[in-house]
């Protein structure tokens, strides 16, 4: 990744003018401000991510002496815009997941692959299985799906829990952070004008490596440290359908994959024809837009899954609808996300960051990851992490090439994840799921999301440093 340079900066000074004439010194002051109150009615007073960072972003706006109903005009601009970026998308992924669980479609994937793993293999395979399913589900979802799989198989092959459950937190986790269509992804690319398929394709590349690392070998480490034996009682009722039937694997699995193999393809389409007049790269820019992949996807899955469970036009339909409903805080969460962004930049910290970056030597990849990091600490939250330092570091990557963008992109993503600790939902899911205490959790789950983080973001610095 190259520094940042004249040229870079002069792109991306060209921002309007700000809606306060607060110096560089009273800015700083107030996104730090604004970050703080985040932090602290999360943490302290166990406010909801929405309110805390709608609240954030009047601090902000205060600290600044902007005039509040600019502040406020920001504030919303950010929400719809945002919203409508990345709400469709998310809402498309939602229903994908739900049918994909509730056809049977991932038990499928679990079924197939485990019936063919040797024992040797079994955690590779739960580290497949769980890359797979996390692609279109959102982390909880897939953690309560693959829990009761994971304790299936550790108790039928006396494995340690560790053993086959770190693998599978792993890639779930990985899928979480660094691949689109999730949240978190989804925001850093919309903030910093990314490419979603070059995103989509370096996220996988870095996302593999650092699943293996970060799932099957540290879980062998970590089934040295922690030996438990998970309560009764705590374990979820498996995802299975009442019906009769469920969808096979070879369509199933085509399915997930489905949205990801248009995306990719119109990425290398781009990369090989570059011409925006010629017929397939047009095609392919329709295609491989990330709604209509994903619409796509929806559509043959109620096709390849629903139908093939033998979903009623009635149950489809509430399969649908009940998809819905769960996602409505995280559109929240990630559309005051983009209000508060688009505070801070139309305050002027963007271009404070600019003018103050003309002395910095550290890479906006480096400092993407470190702001994500002090966030995802204080916070717990990825999402608020992703989506707060995109708004910060963004304007660093005007004037970046396409995959410098993508790298810094993937950077956030990767901060975001580092260190799940008390104050993160999944640390306590994780915990009581598994039956550890909170020392236990810390060195097995919170050691593992610091794997992932900063195994990732060393090789993006690799990446950076060839392409």
């Amino acid at each position: 990744m190259r520094h940042l340079s004249a040229e870079m900066l002069a792109a991306g000074s060209q921002q309007p003018d700000p809606i306060t004439s607060a110096g560089n010194a009273q800015l700083g002051i107030a996104a730090l401000v604004g970050i703080a109150v985040i932090v602290v009615l999360i943490t302290r007073f166990k406010l909801h991510a929405f309110l805390a960072l709608t609240l954030g972003t009047l601090a902000l706006g205060a600290t600044a002496a902007a005039p509040l109903d600019k502040a406020i005009a920001s504030f919303t601009t950010g929400l719809g815009d945002t919203v409508s970026g990345v709400g469709v998308l998310i809402a498309l992924g939602a229903i994908l997941g739900k049918l994909l669980a509730d056809s049977g479609g991932a038990d499928q994937i679990v079924d197939t692959i485990l019936a063919r793993a040797s024992k040797r293999s079994i955690p590779w395979a739960m580290a497949l299985i769980a890359g797979i399913v996390g692609l279109p589900l959102f982390f909880e979802v897939g953690l309560v799906l693959l829990i009761p799989v994971v304790l299936l198989v550790a108790k039928r092959g006396n494995y340690s829990v560790m053993r086959v459950g770190i693998p599978a937190l792993a890639g779930l986790s990985v899928m979480h952070g660094l691949v689109p269509p999730h949240p978190g992804p989804l925001v850093a690319i919309d903030a910093m004008n990314a490419n979603l398929g070059v995103t989509l394709a370096l996220g996988l590349v870095v996302g593999i490596p650092t699943l293996v690392v970060a799932g099957p070998l540290f879980g062998k480490v970590a089934a040295r440290w922690v030996d438990t034996t998970p309560p009764e009682g705590v374990v979820p009722e498996r995802a299975t359908t009442e019906l009769d039937r469920r969808p096979g694997f070879g369509s199933t699995l085509t399915t997930v994959l489905l949205p990801v193999v248009l995306m990719l393809a119109k990425a290398l389409t781009d990369i090989v024809i570059d011409d925006p007049e010629d017929t397939v790269q047009r095609v392919m820019d329709v295609v491989g837009d990330p709604m209509i992949a994903l619409l796509v996807a929806v559509l043959v899955a109620m096709f390849t899954l629903g139908r093939a469970a033998g979903f009623t036009k009635d149950r489809m339909s509430s399969t649908v609808a009940g998809s819905l409903g769960p996602i409505a805080g995280i559109l929240l969460i990630v559309g005051a996300g983009g209000g508060f962004k688009q505070t801070l930049v139309d305050v002027g910290i963007g271009q404070m960051i600019l003018d103050l970056s003309k002395d910095w030597s550290i890479p906006a990849l480096l400092l993407g990851w470190l702001i994500a990091v002090c966030i995802r600490l204080a916070t717990g939250s990825a999402t608020v992490a992703t989506v707060s330092a995109a708004g910060l570091v963004g304007p660093l990557t005007a004037g970046m090439s396409t995959t410098e963008t993508a790298l810094v992109v993937l950077a956030v993503g990767a901060g975001s994840l580092f260190f799940s600790h008390v104050n993160d939902a999944g640390f306590w899911l994780v915990k009581e799921y598994f039956g550890m205490n909170v020392g236990q959790t810390v060195k097995s789950w919170s050691v593992m999301e610091t794997i992932i983080s900063v195994v990732a973001l060393v090789l993006l610095l690799l990446l950076s440093l060839v392409l």
